[in-house]
């Protein structure tokens, strides 16, 4: 129903494609030059917005829109995000009339360590049988969406949904997991070759564009599918199953927030954008793991995270898949998450709105970035951006609208 973009650019990791996308200014002068966890003392790496940008939060929120916000904030530095705070980089102070969810960058979707509501950390003893972040972020969605629209059936609403899936570490529900077995049996290299020649049927790769070959540079290489042991592809294809799940599950869950705005009358006016934060991660580097936390420390040990295949996906393992996975998922580009080629930093971007007049299903090849996201959004709300924060010049927004190439493929 909308539109997809094919030449759309972020970070290349998650922090700094936040910044950007939540106030059109540049990742390191937004005060987030790399993730948001310690604070080195410069101030293009503060790991928390600064004062002088405006927050799209802030912005809708002058303008009178309900601001809402659910799922992972990451742009809190480690050492504020408990219950002491400080809490002036929080979602809420930043812009956000409530927020539902995590200030971290990832957590135990079965049994998230620290769910925080607004201004507070939720106290939980045991977490529901069966419960599951996804939904709950989902279901928090809906539920404040319906209560705005309830006591003020004209106000607008800016809504952020920032899924903690599908970061590491890899969890889904077994019915989920269930329904992908075999999907990923033939291996990486089948996959990507695939999906390549899948890229171009649809347009968005040109016909007859060269799939690069294996990434071979050091430490950044992926082995032949056909050259692991049947046990290595075994448990590797266990990985990218329980990854698929999670993709059909958030695909799920915004199902039920689409049909929620249907009811409601809200859907065909409502802008709809959808994108990543960087490109696929080689974080569980040569064999993957069940166990993220031991590995980022150096500790690879398949062989143990064999014997625990039967876990994968559930709440007692944390598990990541090998960088093969992560570069079928980047096809046709080069490298991962965190490298500066095309695989670290090109996202999807899909933008609905169907009485905008979008026309359906198109593509736009313009070369777009994280940065111009804000801007176009202004835009086509007819809404002006502040000149100042709390009596503090901002900083000039460095991105542009592209609402332009809505209508027109060839615009610039």
């Amino acid at each position: 129903e909308g539109l997809r973009y094919t030449d759309f650019h972020v970070t290349p990791m998650c922090s700094p494609t936040r910044a950007a996308l939540l106030t059109g200014v540049n990742s390191h002068l937004a005060g987030v030059g790399h993730v948001a966890h310690s604070d080195p003392g410069f101030p293009g790496y503060e790991m928390e917005l600064a004062s002088n940008v405006a927050s799209a939060a802030e912005i809708y929120r002058d303008h009178g829109y309900a601001t809402m916000m659910f799922g992972k904030w990451h742009l809190t530095k480690d050492s504020h995000c408990t219950a002491a705070g400080p809490k002036d980089s929080w979602p809420c102070q930043r812009g956000f009339d409530t927020f539902y969810g995590i200030l971290d960058g990832f957590t135990n979707l079965h049994h998230p360590h620290r769910l925080v509501h607004d201004n507070h950390v939720v106290p939980i003893d045991r977490y529901p049988d069966g419960y599951f972040f996804t939904d709950d972020i989902c279901d928090r969605d809906v539920e404040t969406i319906r209560e705005v629209k309830a006591s003020n059936p004209a106000k607008p609403f800016f809504c952020y949904l920032a899924h903690g899936a599908v970061h590491a570490p890899l969890h889904a529900k077994p019915d989920d997991i269930a329904r992908s077995r075999g999907a990923y049996d033939e291996g990486w290299d089948v996959i990507r070759d695939r999906r390549h020649a899948r890229l171009q049927e649809l347009g968005i790769v040109a016909e007859g564009t060269a799939l690069p070959p294996r990434n071979h540079e050091p430490d950044h290489d992926v082995e032949p599918w056909e050259a692991l042991g049947a046990d290595k592809q075994r448990l590797f294809a266990r990985y990218m199953e329980v990854y698929a799940a999670m993709v059909s599950e958030i695909d799920e869950t915004f199902g039920r927030v689409r049909a929620a705005l249907e009811e409601l009358g809200e859907w065909d006016n409502t802008i709809v954008l959808f994108t990543s934060d960087n490109g696929a991660s080689r974080e569980g580097e040569v064999n993957g793991t069940t166990s993220y936390y031991t590995h980022l420390i150096g500790t690879d040990d398949w062989e143990a995270d064999l014997e625990r295949i039967d876990l994968i996906g559930g709440p007692r393992t944390i598990p990541h898949y090998p960088r093969g996975w992560a570069m079928a998922c980047n096809t046709p580009f080069r490298l991962y998450k965190v490298n500066t080629p095309a695989g670290g930093h090109s996202a999807p971007l899909l933008v609905s709105w169907p009485a905008g007049g979008l026309p359906a299903g198109e593509l736009r090849r313009q070369f777009t970035h994280v940065t111009d996201v804000l801007p176009t959004l202004l835009e086509l709300c007819g809404l002006e951006a502040p000149v100042e924060r709390h009596g503090r010049p901002l900083r000039e927004m460095a991105g542009r609208s592209f609402a332009a190439t809505f209508g027109d493929p060839d615009a610039p």
